[in-house]
């Protein structure tokens, strides 16, 4: 029999958003500077900026560098309520929230929570240094250039532990087709089975993405407004390009569709993936005033390892070996991947900024210290949601040659339960006294009048 040479149609469809954040020419702190904006009617799209204006700002930022909070410290540490008072103070006398405030006095992460009983003070500390706000408004380390925490994203996370309330169960972000797209797009694809050939993978693609149309970008637990949000929908887009290999990192993980094998991914699968916390990287003193975070663990898995309602589960089925494998090289870089691309970063920290409001809130340091969180929780005084919520986005698909499977629509997002990395299960006790002496090391007893952070 006459062997026939013939073009087999492996077409990998994801659904994402189409405002890819692409490498700008110029950098800053080797960062590209780009940022996604949300139009009037709740489109997301890419902002490329001028890099001359990264330029003119860090200059102005190197003049400052002499100043106290310029200097980088290895341990710095913010009173919640001097912060608060101090800032009152300046709103109350016609001012604004200062750039020092607003980047939390150069920290880069939070590492500790304490709890000073004698001065009340509820204290977060970490690694800080000199800080500039880049073209696209957000600050980052002159040395590292690693984004610092924002107040507004602390305050995002403690309005949702707030004082007197109902602790949070999940924050998350998830972009799903809406099921009338899911519709046409298989009434679609029964319209052109047989009759594809191998040059017309493109116009396969852009019907596809017709026929989808928007997809559906839904928040749960914190305001969608919210710089927080804006990090978990970037996060989690950005994630989902790199798997269907629309985007490279400058860390090598290989793209879930360089590893996908038709002949082991069963027909028109539903693959997602999702960002979710390493749950078990907390020490805690043994009277519960000192708390730290060992460990920035971010997780990249797959809908069958996620964790539901606080629990771990791992669905019973054909595994999808590609896609453990995709999210296992995605988990292993992570660390070095966020120390090059910000949104990744931004996402660790965001992460632990909400385990850090979930401690406060269990530990009731908020009762202790008969602070009820008056400023930080109105936000006609600081505004948090000032930002036009992402409602929709459009869909992008990647059509390859590759066999005969077709893979339908990716989904996934991000899972945040901050209290499930509070349960004893996933907590170390502090047995060698080194979170209590970071602690003790130098504690608010001495500050002047309207001081709230030092080292």
């Amino acid at each position: 029999m006459k062997k026939t040479t013939r073009f087999l149609l492996l077409l990998s469809l994801f659904v994402a958003m189409t405002c890819t954040v692409r490498t700008a020419s110029a950098q800053i702190f080797g960062q590209p500077i780009a940022g996604v904006d949300v139009d009037a009617t709740g489109i997301l799209r890419v902002r490329q900026f001028d890099p001359r204006l990264a330029q003119q700002r860090l200059a102005e930022a190197r003049m400052r560098v002499n100043s106290e909070v310029m200097q980088p410290s290895p341990l710095r540490k913010v009173s919640l309520q001097r912060l608060e008072a101090e800032l009152a103070r300046q709103l109350e006398s016609g001012g604004t929230i200062t750039e020092d405030m607003k980047a939390l006095a150069g920290l880069t992460s939070i590492d500790y929570v304490f709890y000073y009983p004698d001065t009340k003070d509820i204290v977060i500390a970490g690694p800080a240094e000199g800080f500039v706000a880049d073209p696209t408004d957000r600050f980052v380390g002159l040395r590292t250039g690693q984004p610092t925490v924002l107040l507004e994203d602390l305050v995002t996370a403690m309005r949702a532990y707030a004082p007197n309330s109902k602790p949070t169960s999940l924050i998350s972000v998830s972009i799903d087709p809406t099921s009338e797209g899911l519709q046409r797009m298989q009434q679609f694809l029964t319209s052109i089975a047989g009759r594809v050939r191998p040059n017309d993978a493109q116009a396969v693609a852009m019907g596809l993405k017709n026929n989808l149309g928007l997809q559906t970008v839904t928040f749960r637990g914190i305001p969608n407004s919210t710089h927080f949000a804006r990090v978990l929908v970037e996060a989690d887009y950005r994630m989902k390009m790199v798997g269907i290999g629309l985007e490279q990192l400058p860390v090598r993980v290989r793209s879930y569709v360089d590893r996908a094998n038709p002949g082991t991914v069963a027909a028109n699968a539903l693959t997602r993936w999702y960002f979710q916390p390493n749950y078990d990287a907390i020490s805690v003193s043994e009277d519960g005033l000192a708390m730290k975070i060992n460990d920035r663990g971010v997780e990249l898995v797959g809908e069958n390892e996620r964790v539901i309602d606080g629990v771990r589960t791992r669905a019973v089925g054909r595994p999808n070996h590609a896609s453990e494998a995709f999210c296992n090289d995605f988990t292993r870089a992570f660390p070095a991947i966020a120390k090059q691309v910000r949104v990744y970063a931004e996402l660790g920290q965001l992460i632990d900024v909400a385990v850090v409001a979930a401690y406060i809130q269990e530990q009731d340091f908020y009762g202790q210290s008969d602070w009820s969180m008056p400023v930080f929780s109105d936000e006609s005084r600081v505004a948090v949601e000032t930002y036009t919520a992402p409602e929709q986005v459009e869909s992008a698909v990647n059509a390859i040659w590759r066999g005969t499977t077709l893979m339908t629509p990716l989904g996934g997002g991000v899972h945040i339960h901050p209290t499930m990395a509070l349960q004893d299960e996933h907590v170390t006790r502090d047995t060698d006294g080194m979170v209590v002496k970071a602690k003790s090391e130098a504690g608010p007893t001495q500050l002047g009048s309207g001081q709230w952070w030092w080292d």
